[in-house]
């Protein structure tokens, strides 16, 4: 239990701090962060199932349409995702990422309920409505839809989706993930470089160096995550989830200077609120059934 809240933590805190890798990049666009991003992750997952020797297991991953669809899916949706997320920290929008996150894990129960057929409690059901007030207030707010923080939700609980139904194991799986999106990325940065608009080269040394990193920085929480839910029970995995949205939050108003207007408070206080009555009903352990003590023969007599 220790050591997996420790991997459930480690994991959490560096998507939480992952705001402060790509703010190193912000002069780079969104797409070609996300082209490197791609590269390195696959030399980084490449290394470790050449070192594990596993590369003749991962042509299981494309052995069934059930299984090759449900890799692409994901290749596509986490790559969505990543998009988006630097898209968005680079255009100071790290508060509605933070709310994007926080909408995750009550989005991915709807999924549950309407694509794995799950059954969600009263309280359960509440803190989804609440969920949905917090974001229409920000609607408001922002005179807009929050499409950021929607399209983070989504696109990762969708992910998640996918994982579930594809039951893959872990670093097999991102390696097919990343080997899917690999060529549209090489593809794209060729591209952009024979054009003369690529920013890599004009990058200094360490950063990158820093970029070459971004691999490791893509795949490590993601197998930290792995391990804590071998260790932990999935509604306590859910619980520690929140330090991510939090970290990202406390980074945007303390550091970055993002605006939090009462506004923004009030909104995010329904996403609290529902976090809490999730976590308070999930938590909660049922009511034991009453157990029924056998008569003992003299008193069966008796009656």
């Amino acid at each position: 239990m220790k050591k997996g809240i420790i991997y459930a933590v480690i994991s959490y805190l560096a998507w939480g701090f992952l705001p402060l890798y790509w703010r190193l990049f912000e002069s780079m666009p969104a797409w070609e962060i996300l082209g490197q991003r791609i590269v390195w992750a696959f030399v980084f997952v490449a290394v470790l199932v050449t070192f594990s020797r596993q590369w003749k297991r991962l042509k299981v991953i494309f052995s069934t349409w059930k299984s090759t669809i449900a890799v692409i899916l994901c290749s596509f949706f986490i790559s969505m995702n990543w998009f988006l997320f630097i898209w968005a920290v680079n255009n100071h929008h790290v508060l509605e990422t933070s709310l994007g996150y926080y909408m995750n894990p009550l989005i991915s129960v709807l999924f549950a309920v309407v694509f794995l057929k799950e059954k969600l409690s009263s309280g359960q059901w509440l803190s989804l409505l609440l969920a949905g007030i917090g974001v229409g207030i920000m609607a408001v707010q922002y005179g807009q839809v929050p499409w950021v923080a929607i399209a983070l939700a989504v696109s990762f609980s969708l992910y998640g989706l996918a994982k579930k139904l594809a039951g893959l194991d872990v670093l097999l799986g991102l390696t097919g993930e990343t080997l899917i999106a690999l060529p549209f990325a090489l593809g794209y940065l060729i591209y952009i470089q024979a054009q003369g608009t690529g920013t890599f080269t004009s990058l200094s040394p360490l950063l990158m160096i820093v970029l070459l990193l971004s691999g490791a920085a893509t795949a490590m929480p993601l197998f930290w995550f792995a391990k804590s839910m071998q260790l932990l029970p999935l509604s306590l995995v859910g619980f520690i989830q929140y330090i991510a949205p939090t970290t990202s939050l406390l980074l945007a108003v303390f550091l970055f200077g993002e605006p939090f207007s009462q506004g923004e408070l009030v909104s995010f206080s329904f996403i609290w609120l529902a976090l809490i009555v999730y976590s308070a009903v999930s938590f909660r352990k049922p009511k034991a059934p009453a157990v029924q003590v056998p008569l003992e023969p003299r008193q069966m007599n008796s009656l």
